[in-house]
């Protein structure tokens, strides 16, 4: 079975229910979308997330009502070098979409969308123990795994194997 190749051109898919709010908003926010294997990925301008996401789950023709998870990739050593991933889902319309924010290793902060999504709290916990990213608005940003006196963010690709010494 041959795989269809990666759909990345904006005007095919901007009738998409995921992706035609989004640019209807501000076209701006979106750096790139890729349609690949039945899944829709959009990469969403940093500073516009929060409001982007407040967007789609208030939507009326597609509300993504649920957070399906927050997570974070780490390409070190290219920059930039952190995506953070949100997966919706869209219960009414049986739709996903995956949106993606990228941030560079000097500065990974983002804004929080627990306003959006309370389920965030937890997911961006997470991200920010594990990775080091920070997200601005969080209502009790602390380590969730590591102990508190843990150095580092054991999932960054830097991290020394064994730990620090």
């Amino acid at each position: 079975m041959s795989l269809s190749p990666a759909i990345t051109d904006r005007e095919l898919l901007k009738a998409h229910p995921a992706l035609a709010p989004l640019l209807a908003w501000n076209p701006d926010s979106v750096h790139s979308v890729k349609f690949d294997r039945d899944e829709l990925t959009i990469y969403v301008d940093r500073s516009c997330i929060r409001e982007a996401c407040t967007l789609l789950r208030n939507d009326p023709n597609c509300p993504f009502t649920f957070l399906a998870d927050v997570t974070c990739v780490d390409w070190h050593p290219s920059e930039p070098r952190f995506e953070v991933v949100y997966h919706l889902l869209s219960i009414a319309n049986k739709e996903r979409v995956r949106l993606k924010v990228k941030l560079e290793g000097a500065s990974p902060v983002l804004e929080s969308v627990t306003s959006v999504w309370p389920a965030a709290n937890f997911f961006e916990r997470e991200v920010f123990d594990l990775f080091g990213i920070r997200f601005t608005g969080h209502p009790y940003l602390r380590r969730i795994q590591m102990p508190e006196d843990w150095e580092g963010h054991p999932l960054r690709k830097d991290y020394p194997v064994e730990g620090y010494r």
